[in-house]
């Protein structure tokens, strides 16, 4: 089947753009955004992504505002034009300048959101390290993901009640992730080949000169399968990759969230960046569809749904499924190789499943102290 995009030089398979290079039922194309005020006064995100495989796309908006969590969100079959695939229901993405200006509008009045916020970078965005970890023999995860800093200028409107996003004091970043992972229904896998377990740790940071950025993904027994680490000045130049990174974290008893972390960005020079979180408050991941029960993402809701969802904050399970994905907003402190220090604002997203020699045991049992 022939689609507009099939007139542009982009293709990587020997096939139209509407069909896919792989038959895995996983296979998705996803963008998400998140933004905050320095002071914490507001907190959002929001996600989208497409399904080829399952026929399906969804999206999501979500805000945490005076201890309530706002949430939006929106499913339907999926385009076969990928012209169309920036827009669930309500919700829609425009690339206004690619990888420098992007766009979100949300109009949910019968849910009490709507919004216009436009994110422009603060620097080039990062090409993380390929993502890529076999389930026994099957391909579990197999995707490509950039990060970008900027900041947010716009307006939020909750119940009525417009919040003014001024890119001075609002900054964030997003990220673009393509390929394949665990999307919708679970489908039978045969015989069982390990126990449930996965860990990550995502932390992008902006300060006022710079932003840095940091994840690794753990095995149960703490060996790494992936990391990455990048100091971006603010401007156009190139950020700076760094050779390795490391992190020391102290758990909240009761939860599987950090009561205290910083991580290392070791560069080339074998010189150290410091960078200090101090976590403020939580903001639930599944309010955009990340584990929710039932707007989880990839899930067959129907030719065109829109529901809304008000959380109040702090949860009283922190350890459930529903809730143990979460992005703390942190104050933050860079203590920079060459003896510079900056105070910042940025995110520590956590997903903590399994054992960990960090001090986690159980699948989802809470950490004990």
């Amino acid at each position: 089947m022939l689609t507009s995009y099939d007139d542009f030089p982009i293709h990587q398979a020997s096939v139209p753009m509407a069909h896919t290079a792989t038959a895995d039922l996983n296979h998705y194309d996803r963008y998400f955004f998140n933004g905050y005020s320095a002071d914490g006064g507001v907190y959002f995100g929001a996600a989208m992504g497409l399904y080829p495989n399952r026929h399906v796309s969804d999206a999501a908006f979500s805000v945490v505002r005076n201890g309530v969590q706002w949430s939006v969100f929106a499913s339907g079959r999926a385009p076969l034009d990928r012209r169309d695939a920036t827009t669930v229901g309500p919700i829609k993405v425009e690339i206004v300048e690619p990888l420098r200006t992007l766009r979100l509008l949300i109009d949910a009045p019968e849910q009490g959101v709507r919004a216009d916020l436009t994110f422009r970078h603060r620097s080039p965005a990062i090409e993380e390290p390929h993502f890529f970890q076999r389930a026994g023999v099957r391909p579990f995860f197999d995707f490509t993901r950039l990060t970008q800093f900027g900041a947010w200028t716009g307006w939020i409107e909750l119940g009525g009640d417009r919040i003014p996003v001024d890119p001075v004091d609002v900054v964030g970043s997003r990220d673009r992730s393509w390929g394949i992972r665990p999307v919708g229904e679970s489908a039978p896998s045969g015989a069982p080949v390990g126990l449930p377990q996965f860990f990550w740790l995502w932390a992008p940071v902006n300060f006022p000169s710079l932003s840095t950025h940091f994840d690794v993904n753990e095995h149960g027994d703490g060996r790494r399968w992936h990391e990455a680490g990048t100091i971006a000045r603010v401007g156009e130049t190139e950020p700076e990759t760094m050779r390795a990174v490391d992190y020391r974290i102290t758990w909240r008893p009761g939860t599987r969230w950090a009561e205290r972390f910083e991580y290392d960005l070791i560069d080339w020079s074998a010189g150290v960046s410091t960078v200090s979180l101090e976590p403020l408050y939580e903001f639930h991941m599944c309010g955009i569809g990340y584990g929710h029960p039932e707007f989880a993402h990839g899930v067959w809701k129907g030719e065109a749904t829109v529901a809304g969802e008000q959380m109040s904050l702090p949860v009283d399970a922190p350890c459930s499924r529903q809730n143990i994905h979460i992005q703390a907003l942190c104050r933050a402190t860079f203590h920079g190789a060459d003896g510079t220090v900056e105070n910042g604002v940025g995110i520590l997203e956590q997903l903590a499943i399994g054992p960990h020699p960090s001090g986690l045991t159980g699948i989802f049992d809470p950490f004990q102290g």
